[in-house]
């Protein structure tokens, strides 16, 4: 459904119980829509993009796309009977500048980003890491900690100027937004 609407589905999240459930999607313009909107930015064309925001780092979706797609995949739900009971709330929107990181290709895109993280395990006796992802290579991301003030135990470790975690450590990660 995303793909006819020239989208990509970012996340879905379904939580809640009872009369309480919600259907979360999270969408972004697919490759070729982001990447006209990087090019419509380079070229001064691309209208409201929040200031210092990069338009490689927005997802492109516009509020009509999430209510398009909303009305389209509610209706494909509610005919397929896709979710048991009728009792559900369906919400569309983008992922946001604080957007999560899932795989690879997450972390390919948003090389030079800001990120923070918590690890599976401690690397260098810590889980919890703030930093710039300098390169991401062969399954291992590395993070330039001088970017961002160190909190907590990374502190203690901040003489190094980088630490590598494997992708597979890597328990949450998200982007944390640089607006400037």
């Amino acid at each position: 459904m995303a793909a006819s609407h020239d989208l990509d589905v970012v996340d879905v999240e379904f939580t809640g119980g009872a009369k309480f459930r919600i259907l979360r999607v999270f969408l972004e313009k697919n490759a070729a829509g982001r990447a006209a909107l990087v090019t419509a930015a380079q070229a001064g064309e691309a209208g409201d993009l929040p200031g210092g925001v990069p338009a490689e780092m927005l997802s492109g979706v516009t509020h009509e796309d999430c209510a398009v797609f909303a009305s389209d995949f509610g209706t494909l739900l509610d005919v397929e009977d896709l979710i048991p009971g009728s009792e559900y709330t369906l919400e569309v929107s983008s992922p946001g500048l604080d957007r999560k990181l899932y795989k690879a290709a997450d972390y390919e895109r948003f090389q030079g980003s800001l990120v923070k993280l918590q690890t599976f395990t401690p690397v260098n006796g810590n889980r919890h890491w703030n930093g710039r992802l300098q390169k991401f290579a062969g399954g291992v991301l590395t993070l330039d900690l001088t970017a961002v003030k160190q909190k907590g135990k990374a502190k203690k470790t901040a003489a190094a100027q980088t630490v590598e975690i494997g992708l597979a450590n890597v328990e949450k990660a998200q982007l944390v937004p640089e607006v400037g």
